[in-house]
């Protein structure tokens, strides 16, 4: 009789751990069930309407969070003297937008619409790298030059063999550090082309940069605004928009750009100092570091840049001058505002 009782008991304790194991399932099943609704019902981060980058009171459907970077506290001293130096060019286009990372700005026909000239390789520079963590592209692919991406103006690939194969690295260097033009068009058709580049741009957030044509773009028909050139640098910079990685990368290659005649030697020229080997030296003793993009089409003068300070902090900065073909005053402008950055650093340093 004892015995027959320890075998049922036996039976029913292997029974439990059967119903056990099949409850723990379906509870499993049902969690799972639960979550995937769950998932559905709260908005994933690429269906959030985030507030627009140029104008913070606007909502956009966007894929990236560009909240306002900037608050109300306008340098206006910067923005007067910027409007002071613009009476004695009357007759050139002038427009200005820095950005300190404590939310101090100045402005100058900051909205404007102009052409980007070749501070337009910042943005391609850009969406190459997030393709780039998003494994779409790779940094060591080849690309192999063809007739239909030959450009003139700066650089030198356009003289190589066709056919001729170069890594994605070189490419995208070579568009910034030389601004080689038919570098910058065989990373347009690596990325998948205009209409690509333009739909990251929309999902960005970027309202009035847009790529029309493959440089150079002597006509002027790709454009931006100084604005969006100088808030685009600070959410690369400072979101994780980009991985780490990437984010490095992109710092890197701006510090190879071999022209600084327009930001950096008008710093140089606010700061009173004489040029030792090359701008960049120059500033670098002085505790500032100067990343930029310049472009030149003879009708528009432009330059954006990090400007790494002594005090570590950054300002983000962009300046474009549209006027006559070939005329010296429009890249000696955007010196002279470049140096008026000078006697407000100690105001755009402090928090």
């Amino acid at each position: 009789m004892n015995s027959d009782k320890k075998s049922n008991k036996k039976k029913l304790t292997s029974t439990q751990l059967v119903m056990l194991m099949i409850n723990l399932c379906i509870a499993g099943i049902g969690i799972g069930v639960l979550s995937g609704s769950l998932l559905k019902i709260i908005p994933s981060r690429d269906n959030l309407k985030y507030e627009n980058l140029t104008n913070p009171g606007k909502k956009v459907s966007t894929i990236y969070d560009f909240s306002p970077y900037y608050s109300d506290n306008e340098i206006n001293e910067l923005s007067l003297k910027w409007q002071e130096l613009h009476k004695g060019y009357k007759d050139l286009e002038i427009s200005g937008f820095i950005l300190h990372e404590n939310g101090k700005y100045a402005q100058i026909n900051s909205n404007k619409i102009h052409s980007a000239a070749s501070s337009i390789k910042i943005f391609i520079l850009i969406i190459c790298l997030k393709m780039l963590d998003n494994q779409e592209l790779d940094w060591n692919q080849k690309l192999a030059l063809n007739n239909n991406v030959i450009a003139g103006g700066s650089g030198w690939m356009r003289y190589q063999p066709i056919g001729k194969e170069f890594p994605l690295h070189e490419v995208a260097t070579e568009m910034i550090r030389v601004s080689d033009n038919t570098a910058t068009n065989l990373l347009i058709e690596a990325i998948g082309g205009l209409d690509v580049i333009n739909e990251h741009l929309r999902n960005i957030g970027l309202i009035e940069t847009q790529l029309k044509n493959y440089l150079p773009d002597l006509e002027g028909t790709n454009t931006t605004t100084t604005k969006e050139l100088a808030l685009t640098l600070k959410f690369v910079d400072e979101t994780t928009f980009l991985s780490t990685k990437a984010r490095d990368l992109f710092r890197d290659i701006l510090s190879t750009s071999t022209s600084n005649r327009l930001i950096p030697d008008g710093m140089i020229n606010g700061l009173g100092i004489n040029k030792i080997k090359s701008s960049d030296y120059s500033l670098l003793i002085k505790g500032f570091k100067v990343l930029n993009k310049t472009g030149d089409i003879g009708i528009s003068y432009s330059d954006a840049a990090i400007i790494q300070m002594p005090n570590n902090s950054n300002i983000f900065a962009g300046f474009i001058v549209k006027g006559p073909f070939n005329d010296a005053r429009s890249p000696e402008l955007i010196r002279k505002m470049g140096a008026s950055i000078i006697p407000f650093i100690k105001d755009l340093s402090q928090s």
